[in-house]
């Protein structure tokens, strides 16, 4: 299953995008009370830039829907690394309710 796809959009810019609704973790996610959409993915997103990959910070810009999370720059490795975070927690339960639990005990609110 592919949970993230890099795709490059024109030379040197490349998306990273989740088709939402698609991840293992979707029933926990609900389960939790949020809605697994683009923006709540963005709120992952933001949250492990923000906790476990500060050097990420800034290197690339979200641009999500209801339907689907979207990152995109030009900085292909920055892109990369946030995928490899972002497939943990997709596809790990225990991980995402951690995430979600150090979140909300933080203050960040998702935008789902």
């Amino acid at each position: 299953m592919t949970l993230l796809r890099l795709i490059e959009t024109t030379p040197g810019r490349f998306s990273l995008l989740l088709d939402a609704g698609t991840t293992p973790v979707d029933a926990l996610v609900e389960e939790l009370g949020h809605e697994p959409n683009g923006y709540f993915w963005e709120g992952v997103a933001e949250v492990l830039v923000s906790t476990e990959a500060p050097t990420l910070r800034g290197r690339f810009a979200y641009d999500p829907e209801g339907g689907m999370f979207c990152a995109y720059g030009t900085d292909r490795l920055a892109l990369q690394e946030l995928e490899a975070l972002m497939k943990l927690v997709a596809s790990d339960g225990d991980r995402m309710r951690r995430l979600m639990a150090d979140a909300e005990a933080s203050g960040f609110e998702f935008d789902d």
